[in-house]
């Protein structure tokens, strides 16, 4: 129970932490967003990377992927930002919800996973409630749609990059994605500048701590409770964006990215239970 308590508090802070950033992100550009958050996220940090030493970051499995996994770190959120800019926050989270179905989709390719075919009509499933939701016409198919899409497909190939540095410290993980949005805030800001009143500057420092806050709750969710039982509880983000969208800023989704979401979701929580099924059978046939 406690398990599942975190992992519902960390994704009711995730949810607040993507509301907070659609207010700011009206004002202020994606560089600028991004630089603040970082840096604000990076001070809550330092205790954590003081205790955690430099020997945790040399020593890092597969360098070149702990260097590549902040890339696609970085572009999915510029991109979810950047597509929340105009698009109501329960559809921007619907097309990132798919990205564990691109994860199945890509893991025979970049994972050599063998995927069956139950999984493979899921994944066909997953895709059709992405299109539902998408609703492809010349009125709805608007570049920040496209930018959610390239986001979350992002999304799905930094979980890829996750699973091929299994072993690497979770301080460090974050630390490097924050580092990888420090960087380009860095690069990207100065251009987009808009000068920052305190309270904002106060608003996008609880954006980065807010989002570090959420990623500590739910990897304790994933020390005290097995994967199987909390992380489908990871899809109540939809709940939170429906709601918050609503209350701040009006927004209804339509019947269409209901729906889909509604399919995405369930693809997606039954490509996480067979992965547990499959995981379970083959470690069985493992023992002695």
């Amino acid at each position: 129970m406690a398990g599942i308590g975190l992992m519902l508090l960390g994704i009711f802070f995730f949810a607040l932490n993507d509301a907070l950033g659609k207010w700011l992100i009206a004002t202020y550009s994606v560089g600028q967003l991004l630089l603040v958050r970082s840096v604000a996220g990076l001070v809550f940090l330092a205790p954590f990377i003081k205790r955690e030493g430099w020997g945790a970051f040399a020593t890092a499995p597969r360098p070149w992927l702990q260097v590549l996994r902040p890339v696609f770190a970085t572009v999915e959120v510029a991109c979810f930002y950047w597509a929340l800019a105009s698009m109501p926050l329960a559809d921007v989270m619907t097309f990132y919800l798919a990205g564990p179905i691109y994860v199945t989709a890509v893991s025979p390719l970049l994972l050599g996973e063998h995927v069956g075919w139950r999984r493979w009509i899921a994944v066909i499933a997953g895709f059709a409630g992405v299109m539902v939701a998408l609703n492809p016409s010349a009125q709805s198919l608007t570049p920040e749609a496209l930018v959610a899409i390239v986001g979350s497909f992002s999304f799905s190939i930094l979980m890829v990059c996750t699973r091929l540095v299994r072993g690497t410290s979770d301080i460090v993980l974050v630390t490097t994605q924050t580092v990888g949005a420090l960087i380009f805030g860095a690069v990207v800001a100065p251009f987009t500048w808009v000068a920052l009143e305190w309270r904002d500057t106060l608003l996008l420092a609880l954006l980065g701590v807010t989002a570090m806050v959420a990623h500590m709750l739910i990897n304790r969710s994933l020390a005290l409770a097995p994967a199987s039982v909390v992380v489908p509880y990871q899809y109540s983000t939809i709940f939170w964006a429906i709601i918050l969208g609503f209350v701040f800023f009006g927004d209804i989704p339509s019947t269409g990215m209901l729906i889909g979401a509604g399919i995405i979701i369930a693809a997606g929580i039954y490509i996480f239970v067979r992965e547990q099924a499959v995981a379970k059978t083959v470690a069985s046939a493992d023992l002695p």
